[in-house]
């Protein structure tokens, strides 16, 4: 299962999204602003206070550069498949 805790206004939300959305990969996305969510409140469920955060399989892996990162070293897959 794949979380992006996400803004409406993030260009690397956008970016996350769509290198999942290439890959088939559903997610669940949740907008920080909608559901009221502060950045203090972010970091105590992530452990980051900036958007994107993405939580795959329950583990946070960071943002948009950390998923880019796993999908270009191979390891988003292999992450996924857990």
């Amino acid at each position: 299962m794949v979380i992006i805790y996400s803004a409406s206004w993030c260009g690397p939300c956008k970016f996350a999204k769509q290198l999942l959305d290439s890959k088939k990969i559903q997610y669940k996305e949740i907008d920080i602003e909608a559901e009221n969510i502060s950045r203090t409140d972010l970091t105590k469920i992530t452990g980051g206070g900036t958007v994107p955060q993405i939580i795959i399989n329950k583990k946070c892996i960071g943002g948009f550069d950390s998923l880019l990162n796993l999908e270009q070293s191979g390891e988003l897959d292999k992450l996924l498949q857990k």
